[in-house]
């Protein structure tokens, strides 16, 4: 009898993972089904319990559910909680455990496809949702020298710049080392020169541009406001390019796609439902092969 994996989020049309982590699966030759489960808010807790039931290993959480999931767990490990956010869940005893496996997909990306390394550098993230949440810790691991949040509500980046200053702080004391600047900005900026213009890397957190998305054919940035020679990823995978990454590439800037972090993440999520090492390399393989059928 089979068991089972889901992805767990709302209008999953545009993605991939149940493709990409069924490859990985069968690659092994286990019995298991990674499945998409789209949920509406009214349904979440309801799903989420549904993990208990003995057929089911665990489950991804993607858009909006990576924050709002976290008190419907049994527990979550340190880092999930420092960071604010889930995008997988593991059931160990009956329990069900969260974890964020999105923070080393993105510096694995950030650094094994990106080739770029954040210490001294400037970066922009667009958004504060739970993907920017663990953007923003990668990048001050990273040692950044300064992290600008941009989201439409400036309440919410300027919440999450909170955050971080407060474990900036806490680690330079105990690192005794010299702290990274946190700044929160309003939407209305991103239309200006001046936010980008001393810039190393902008990271687009939020889902504008996705394939199937109300956003689909919009970038959150204009051709004028990006730099030549700055790094702009974006973490929507699909389509590629994006909106953003075409304007980014008529810019002069280089470009990262988010499907290495969804194969990193993807791959971190898997060993620990599975207990194995991902075949990161075929998963990879598999991923283009899918966004270009």
């Amino acid at each position: 009898m089979p068991t089972y994996i889901g992805l767990i989020g709302c209008s999953l049309t545009h993605s991939i993972s149940p493709h990409l982590q069924q490859a990985a699966l069968d690659y092994y030759g286990l019995d298991i089904r990674y499945e998409a489960w789209d949920t509406g808010a009214s349904r979440l807790r309801d799903v989420v319990n549904h993990l208990r039931e003995p057929q089911n290993i665990g489950a991804n959480v993607t858009v909006p559910y990576k924050e709002a999931v976290l008190p419907l767990l049994d527990g979550v490990d340190d880092l999930a909680r420092l960071v604010g956010a889930v995008n997988t869940i593991v059931k160990r005893d009956d329990k069900l455990l969260g974890f964020n496996t999105d923070v080393q997909g993105f510096a694995e990306a950030l650094d094994r496809e990106g080739h770029f390394d954040p210490e001294g550098k400037r970066a922009v993230i667009l958004g504060a949702g739970g993907a920017a949440r663990a953007v923003a810790f990668a990048l001050l691991a990273g040692n950044v020298s300064s992290l600008v949040i941009v989201n439409r509500t400036w309440e919410r980046a300027r919440a999450l710049a909170d955050i971080l200053e407060r474990h900036i702080g806490d680690c330079s004391l105990r690192a005794g080392r010299s702290a990274s600047a946190v700044t929160a900005l309003s939407w209305e900026t991103v239309g200006s020169g001046e936010t980008f213009g001393r810039c190393h890397l902008i990271v687009n957190c939020t889902t504008m541009g996705m394939k199937d998305g109300p956003q689909e054919r919009r970038s959150p940035l204009s051709l004028d406001v990006i730099p030549r020679n700055v790094l702009v990823y974006d973490l929507v995978y699909n389509p590629w390019p994006t909106p953003l990454l075409r304007l980014a590439q008529e810019a002069g800037a280089d470009i990262l796609g988010g499907l290495p972090m969804l194969v990193y993440q993807g791959a971190a999520s898997f060993k620990l439902w599975i207990g194995k090492e991902a075949p990161v390399g075929f998963m990879l393989d598999k991923a283009k092969e899918i966004l270009t059928e």
